[in-house]
């Protein structure tokens, strides 16, 4: 399949789809002599009562070079957290769970409010942001992974191709995304990325001209997956969005705080495919709706503190921009689906771009009406500025969640 990415920033690695996966985790135990690992699982609870995670685990406890699985879970009350931790107790690696609505916890976030610094609002972004503070605090590890949890055709090849660039000691990649084609059951799927982001990436690139943050961002090849590895103190400095902007909010902050060269994509699996957003175009608080809005507001918040002055009348050129580019974009696809005998319903797709278009410009109108809106959770360098010992309770309280009373 046709990728329809530009740019060469970053690196990119191919080759390792071609390794069996038992001779890439033989260079990987050799590795982690050096440089310990982990992975990062942010769950809900209602994962755990779903296909994929099971399977998921079963995979992981096959795996010999991690030194440390951490594990976070939303949406869980005592009886469903004393049930996940008889569910991972399987894994042979050291692993703990992240019990976050658990009083221990939940007593910290407390502190956390008081002080001005805790993430706003439930999600994905908050999930992840408590297990990189744990990952620090725990010390284990050097290098750390971050898959989801909902992924059906995992194998666990996919972890050892993703974590390999941070993980070799030779190499000097600070961060690695994830890449795999968007194709299931015979149809091509990914629409946000191929339907909102790259076109409105190339449609910003037209209104305000040529940007290096802009052709980075168009260097990736699926932007949106949320599977990516990172050496452990790049977890310090980073300051991410907690709702669905997660992942361009990683790609930016590595991009501020990175030189290029340290940056890296990978292809990770031939198959992928997971649980599926609905578009939810009568509700923009959920599904495709939601995540198209929340990545809008992050992309202009970030051409922002770059200096570009983004102003009410610039929206109605951006949407007509990214319009013409996303209706030209789909007619590629639907070639490119003919050409290797994959569905594409195009209907659906333009109505895609009609939502998308729609909140293009209702992303810009929230952003320029809340300026002083603070979307972006603290870093952890600021957290430990605020309250020293906060990590060193943190991961006193997980271990108390993980083996004793709670």
């Amino acid at each position: 399949m046709s990728d329809f990415y530009q740019n060469g920033i970053i690196t990119n690695f191919h080759n390792l789809m071609q390794r069996p996966v038992e001779a890439l985790e033989a260079d990987l135990v050799r590795y982690s002599r050096r440089r310990p690992m982990g992975l990062i699982l942010p769950s809900l609870y209602s994962e755990l009562e779903g296909p994929a995670l099971s399977h998921i685990v079963d995979e992981l406890a096959k795996v010999p070079y991690l030194s440390e699985i951490v594990i976070g879970l939303d949406r869980a009350d005592r009886e469903q957290f004393l049930h996940a931790r008889e569910f991972f107790s399987r894994l042979p690696q050291h692993h703990r769970i992240l019990w976050n609505d658990g009083p221990r916890l939940q007593a910290l976030d407390a502190e956390l409010e008081e002080k001005g610094i805790s993430p706003q609002e439930p999600g994905k972004g908050r999930n992840v942001w408590f297990c990189g503070g744990y990952v620090q605090a725990s010390r284990r590890t050097e290098a750390v992974a971050l898959h989801d949890c909902d992924i059906v055709t995992y194998d666990r090849g996919l972890l050892a191709r993703l974590i390999y660039p941070v993980a070799h000691p030779q190499f000097n990649y600070e961060f690695c995304k994830g890449y795999y084609s968007r194709i299931a059951d015979g149809k091509l799927n990914g629409r946000v990325a191929r339907l909102m982001v790259t076109p409105l990436i190339r449609a910003l690139k037209k209104v305000y001209g040529p940007l290096p943050y802009l052709d980075y961002l168009d260097s990736y090849r699926y932007p949106l997956s949320g599977e990516f590895s990172m050496r452990t103190d790049v977890l310090d400095g980073i300051r991410i969005p907690s709702d669905w902007g997660l992942e361009i909010g990683v790609l930016s902050e590595v991009h501020r705080n990175y030189s290029t060269k340290q940056l890296c994509q990978v292809d990770i699996a031939d198959v992928y495919d997971h649980k599926h957003q609905a578009v939810s175009e009568e509700d923009a608080t959920t599904g495709l709706n939601r995540m198209s809005l929340d990545i809008a507001k992050a992309l202009y918040r970030k051409l922002a503190t770059l200096g570009v002055e983004i102003h009410a009348e610039t929206f109605r050129t951006i949407k007509a921009t990214y319009y013409r580019i996303a209706l030209d974009l789909i007619e590629a696809y639907d070639n490119d689906a003919s050409m290797n005998g994959l569905k594409l319903d195009r209907h659906s797709e333009e109505q895609a771009v009609e939502l998308f278009a729609s909140n293009i410009m209702e992303a810009g109108a929230a952003f320029l009406d809340n300026p002083r809106d603070k979307p972006f959770i603290p870093s952890w360098n600021r957290v430990q500025a605020a309250i020293p010992d906060l990590l060193d309770r943190m991961h006193a309280a997980v271990e108390l969640d993980n083996q004793g009373k709670v």
